[in-house]
């Protein structure tokens, strides 16, 4: 689904209608997810267990952070799996991806990113999942997301937040983009990684370092685009915030005819695919969209219009370019090496 206006407003301390009627649901999803949080006792893994996670809905470069922190650890030597809970997908795990059977309809649009990078298993069960992860090699386990599911202990816990957008109205879905409370998020936090350009985020970085928390910047950036030739290029997305794609395409001085914005995690269907093909080519321009987007592609019957969308659309991938990685990196590997003296 889209993000709802009224969850990030224009003017900053305003608080839209929508958002005060819908205030008393937020609290009870949040009265929810703390009595969640209580009754739950996690479970240890056999192996440290690093988690990414957010505070808010939608797009804050969760995934490119986790790439980018998996490439580090591999490089060190650890057996680094990922374990995800596939959104999107049908499979509930625990399964370990195989890029040459699974697709986003399968495993969701993200563990097929991961996938690539290291050994990736879904699991709605993240105990089980671990375990799983455990049995086939793993000698540390990478949760993107699951910052708000209790059932798995984290031996070090990330909170990323998009430096542009922050906390938005700081209200509790559905009245506002908040998965919970800072409040009750904070003490879980082992460090904060604000992502992009903007100050939305400084209130909440102030509130994590009043906490000794670290606070580390970093920016989501592109990385060897593949197949980029001369523009126009119509540009499509459907990830959480289309516009940052559009921006950094902007950025690297891409000349873009059109932009196409789906929601977040969109399945796209044949009519979505033959409409960008059409207007593509009565733009006279070349397509390209994210590795997300390309992920949700795979696997189309070869003469679908979602296969011809598939090979002819140039892919951007990203990574998070951290400001000062070697200390977010001391700080896991402590936290690593504490895990292993248990």
């Amino acid at each position: 689904m889209r993000e709802p206006s009224f969850w990030y407003p224009a003017r900053r301390g305003s608080t839209p209608l929508a958002a005060r009627l819908l205030s008393p649901a937020g609290f009870l999803y949040g009265l929810a997810g703390r009595m969640r949080r209580a009754s739950t006792t996690p479970e240890r893994a056999a192996v440290p267990v690093i988690c990414i996670g957010n505070i808010t809905a939608g797009g804050a470069g969760k995934t490119p952070l986790a790439l980018t922190l998996a490439e580090r650890l591999i490089a060190r030597g650890e057996k680094v799996h990922f374990l995800t809970r596939g959104y999107g997908g049908r499979e509930t795990g625990p399964i370990r991806v195989d890029l040459a059977h699974h697709g986003a309809e399968d495993v969701g649009d993200e563990p097929l990113l991961l996938a690539a990078a290291a050994p990736t298993w879904v699991a709605a069960n993240r105990p089980e999942g671990a375990a799983a992860a455990v049995r086939g090699g793993a000698g540390l386990i990478l949760m993107d997301d699951g910052f708000q599911n209790p059932s798995l202990a984290k031996d070090f816990s990330i909170l990323v937040v998009d430096a542009a957008t922050g906390l938005g109205n700081g209200r509790l879905i559905p009245a506002g983009p908040l998965r919970e409370n800072v409040a009750d998020a904070l003490p879980r936090a082992n460090a904060l990684v604000l992502t992009g350009r903007g100050h939305a985020g400084d209130g909440i970085a102030a509130r994590a370092r009043a906490r000794g928390t670290p606070v580390f910047n970093a920016i989501v950036r592109p990385s060897a685009p593949s197949g980029f030739g001369e523009g126009p290029y119509l540009a499509f997305a459907g990830i959480g915030r289309p516009e940052k794609f559009f921006t950094t395409l902007r950025e690297m001085r891409v000349e873009l005819a059109d932009t196409v914005p789906f929601p977040d995690h969109h399945v796209f269907r044949e009519s979505d695919a033959l409409s960008l093909l059409v207007r593509a080519r009565e733009l006279g321009a070349r397509l390209v969209t994210t590795e997300k987007d390309a992920a949700r592609l795979t696997h189309a019957p070869a003469a679908s219009a979602r296969a011809r969308l598939a090979a002819a659309a140039s892919v951007l991938p990203v990574r998070a370019l951290v400001g000062d990685i070697d200390g977010l990196m001391a700080q896991i590997s402590d936290a690593v090496s504490r895990a292993r003296r248990r």
